[in-house]
C-alpha cells in the first residue's frame, strides 16, 4: 500500500493536489488505487484543499507533529522548511512515518506548480510493507482472574471471545482456551517477553485490529495494563487512537482471601518480592513500612527457584513488628485444580513450602484464626485493629 506525503502552500486547491498525485503516480508506474491515505504535518489538519481531496477520494488523512516528523531521516531535508514549520521535511517524512516500519520511499520529494492554479504542492510517496485497513483498532487489556473460568467477569469473557487477536503468556492463554473462537489470531510467548507482547499488540491495534492482551488476576495489578499504556505513551499516543479499554479481573490477593475467609477486612497492601524490576533495598523499605503500620499484607512472587532468600527476610522483618502467633495463609494455585491452602503463623511459617504460585497473606495484630478461616475485624462489634478483645 502507498502513503502519499503532502506539503502545500496555504490555499492550494484540491484540483492541484489531485492532479499532482495522479500525475506523479502515473509517471512512476504506481496505481492510485493502491493509495492507503494522505499524510502531512498537523499544521495542515484544516487545509481546505487537502480535506476536500481526501473527502472526494474517500481516503484517510493522517497528520503528524513537527517533533514526530523531524525524527525521521529523509534524503532531501530543507533548512528553509525547518525554519518555517519546525521540521526539515514534511512530505518525505510524513510519507515514511505513515507507511511504518521498513517503509520504502518510492518517490522522493517533488515540488509542483501549475499555471492558473493557486498554491504549490510538495509530494513524496512511500510504500508500506503492511497491508492497510481503514478500521479503527482497539486494545482491550483483560484480567482473567485467578485461573478458573468461573472467576472471569462476564465483560472479560466477552472481550476475549470478540477480539480479533488474543495475546498472552502461553499458560494464561491455555486457561482461557474454551473462550476462544475459530478465526481468531492467537499469539503466545514466554513469561519473560512482556515488552514484546505489548509492542506486538500495539502494532496490530494500530493496523486496525481489536487486540485482547490477557493477564492473570487483574491486568492492572502486576499485569500487562501498565506496561502497554507506558509503551503507548512512548509512541506519542494521543489517548484516543487506538482506543484502550481495561477489563478488571479478580486479582490473586482477593481470590486467596476469599478462600480463607475475610483477612482483608481492614487496611491492607500488596508487595511483590521480585527484584527484577524493583531494587531489593526498596522492597525491604516497603516491607518494613507495611509491618510497622500493621497492614494486612499480601506478598506476591514470594520465592522462585533462584530467588530463595527474600521470603525469609520478609518473615524476619514482620517478626520485628508482630507477634509470632500472627495468622498467615499460604494459598497456592488458587481456584485451579491443584489448589493448596495452608494456615499457619508467622513464627511457624515454612518458607520451603512457598513458590511463585503462592500468595502469602500475613494478618495484622487483630487478625485471628477460627477453624479453617481467617478473620480481620473491621470494628463493627466495638473492636478493630489495635483493640483486640481480651
Amino acid at each position: 500500500m502507498l502513503w502519499v506525503g503532502i506539503g502545500c502552500e496555504r490555499g492550494t486547491s484540491s484540483r492541484l493536489i489531485a492532479s499532482t498525485i495522479d500525475r506523479t503516480c502515473r509517471n512512476h508506474h504506481l496505481s492510485t488505487s493502491a493509495i492507503a491515505g494522505i499524510a502531512s504535518i498537523d499544521l495542515k489538519a484544516n487545509e481546505v484543499g487537502l480535506l476536500g481531496f481526501c473527502r472526494d477520494r474517500n481516503l484517510p488523512f493522517r497528520c503528524f507533529s513537527s517533533e514526530e516528523l523531524s525524527a525521521i531521516e529523509v534524503p532531501n531535508p530543507s533548512a528553509i522548511v525547518a525554519a518555517e514549520v519546525g521540521t526539515p521535511s514534511v512530505s518525505e517524512a510524513a510519507a515514511i512515518l505513515a507507511a511504518g516500519d521498513e517503509a520504502d520511499l518510492r518517490v522522493k520529494k517533488q515540488i509542483v506548480r501549475e499555471e492558473g492554479e493557486a498554491g504549490a504542492v510538495t509530494i513524496a510517496i512511500a510504500q508500506s510493507q503492511q497491508e492497510f485497513t481503514d478500521r479503527t483498532g482497539a486494545l482491550w487489556l483483560v484480567g482473567t482472574g485467578p485461573g478458573s473460568l468461573e472467576q472471569i467477569t462476564p465483560a472479560a469473557r466477552s472481550a476475549i471471545a470478540q477480539a480479533d487477536v488474543v495475546i498472552g503468556y502461553l499458560l494464561y492463554v491455555d486457561l482461557v482456551s474454551p473462550l476462544l473462537r475459530p478465526g481468531q489470531i492467537i499469539e503466545t510467548s514466554p513469561i519473560t517477553q512482556e515488552r514484546q507482547r505489548g509492542d506486538r499488540a500495539i502494532d496490530l491495534a494500530q493496523w486496525g485490529l481489536t487486540v485482547a492482551v490477557i493477564s492473570s488476576g487483574d491486568c492492572g495489578i502486576y499485569g500487562m495494563a501498565g506496561l502497554v499504556m507506558e509503551q503507548l505513551q512512548q509512541r506519542g499516543w494521543d489517548g484516543k487512537t487506538p482506543k484502550v479499554e481495561v477489563f478488571p479481573g479478580i486479582t490473586a490477593l482477593q481470590a486467596a482471601a476469599a478462600r480463607v475467609g475475610a483477612p482483608l477486612m481492614h487496611d491492607f497492601c500488596a508487595i511483590s518480592l521480585s527484584d527484577l524490576l524493583t531494587p531489593w533495598e526498596m522492597i525491604e523499605k516497603r516491607l518494613t513500612a507495611a509491618a510497622a503500620a500493621d497492614f494486612v499484607t499480601a506478598i506476591y512472587n514470594p520465592r522462585s527457584q533462584t530467588r530463595t532468600q527474600q521470603i525469609g527476610t520478609a518473615r524476619k522483618i514482620f517478626l520485628q513488628h508482630r507477634k509470632a502467633d500472627t495468622p498467615v495463609a499460604l494459598v497456592r494455585s488458587v481456584y485451579r485444580p491443584d489448589e493448596q491452602i495452608t494456615l499457619t503463623t508467622l513464627g511457624e511459617l515454612d518458607v520451603e513450602a512457598i513458590d511463585m504460585l503462592t500468595v502469602v497473606l500475613i494478618g495484622n495484630q487483630s487478625t485471628r484464626q477460627h477453624g479453617d478461616w481467617l478473620i480481620t475485624p473491621r470494628g463493627y462489634l466495638g473492636f478493630g485493629a489495635g483493640n483486640t478483645p481480651s
